[in-house]
């Protein structure tokens, strides 16, 4: 079966948004439900934690819960408030030398629940990024020259918070630089163990170590996978390689050698890159943020699209196929 990559524009929500959401949410509302009805927060509780932590969020929450139709079930699932737990396996630095500031990193996860959307808006401010839980965000750039992305943070740990991809999205339509994302990062909930990489257009960096559990902390550090200050799942981190992963990203930061190319490059093979997609956690794509020009590029073998915030297109591309694994293994 092909991979998809949808590259979509619309300023305000509309026609093209409720596309996105029509297509995939039977799918999301299965994983929503999949823990039961009741096991998902209600939606007066949803929204109103949204309002609290995110108010700005919540003129554009309520036109996309128009066009989603002003439902319980939908508004309970764009709250983004307690979903169900979920686990990706990424890779990511923030390369700041020689006048080369970018944020490149790989995003490993299972193809079955993958949007393959990029999405630019101009909600608050102009946001590039790829799309999850349709207006959430794995990773993106907002005009004011900050790119964000985010990893599992390698905790078992669950509670009362938001899932951490409408988080990034506020961070981007809010923050202008890496001190407002730390302070959104470091108030607002969420509902597992997350690592956040944020980088702006002066090379400012740093990761952020979130849970539900603990008080976040902020490191000005320039990489992250899917561990935190130490390991606390082992078996999780041999299956990811998360431990090999950073200390290869570590030294690619401390090499005199490297070049924002060459690290793109290391990127697109092992052990950053991951093929091992019937575990659920190969590389569905490998991209690059450059904060300063508002220019990105989204690797895969042999195939790579350029975008930014002066020359968007609108296009569909279908890297590579998934060899011997079906969609229902």
């Amino acid at each position: 079966m092909p991979l998809s990559f949808n590259c979509l524009q619309e300023e305000k929500p509309g026609e093209k948004w409720k596309a996105l959401f029509d297509r995939t949410w039977p799918h999301y509302k299965t994983w929503f439900l999949s823990e039961g009805y009741m096991a998902r927060k209600g939606y007066l509780t949803s929204a109103s934690q949204l309002a609290y932590h995110m108010p700005e969020l919540v003129p554009v929450y309520q036109q996309l819960m128009g066009l989603a139709g002003d439902g319980d079930l939908e508004g309970r699932f764009l709250s983004m408030y307690c979903p169900p737990a979920y686990m990706t396996a990424c890779s990511q630095v923030a390369w700041s030398r020689d006048n080369d500031i970018s944020l490149i990193r790989n995003y490993d996860y299972t193809f079955k629940m993958y949007e393959g959307t990029m999405l630019y808006t101009n909600w608050l401010q102009p946001v590039m990024g790829v799309s999850d839980c349709t207006w959430g965000l794995l990773d993106g750039m907002n005009a004011s020259g900050l790119a964000a992305s985010l990893t599992f943070g390698g905790r078992r740990v669950t509670g009362e918070g938001f899932g951490i991809p409408l988080v990034l999205r506020y961070v981007l339509e809010v923050a202008k630089n890496v001190d407002d994302a730390i302070k959104i990062l470091s108030r607002v909930p969420v509902h597992m163990a997350y690592n956040v990489t944020v980088l702006d257009k002066s090379g400012l960096y740093a990761t952020v170590y979130l849970s539900p559990d603990r008080a976040p902390v902020v490191l000005h550090i320039p990489v992250a996978t899917n561990h935190q200050l130490e390991v606390e799942w082992t078996d999780y981190a041999s299956l990811t390689g998360t431990i090999e992963r950073k200390k290869l990203l570590e030294e690619l930061v401390a090499s005199q050698v490297e070049t924002e190319a060459s690290v793109l490059t290391k990127f697109m093979q092992p052990p950053l890159y991951n093929t091992n997609f019937d575990k659920s956690f190969g590389t569905l794509y490998t991209i690059m943020y450059k904060v300063q020009s508002g220019e990105l590029e989204v690797h895969w073998p042999g195939v790579s699209k350029r975008q930014s915030f002066d020359d968007f297109r609108e296009e569909r591309v279908e890297p590579f196929s998934f060899q011997g694994v079906s969609e229902g293994s």
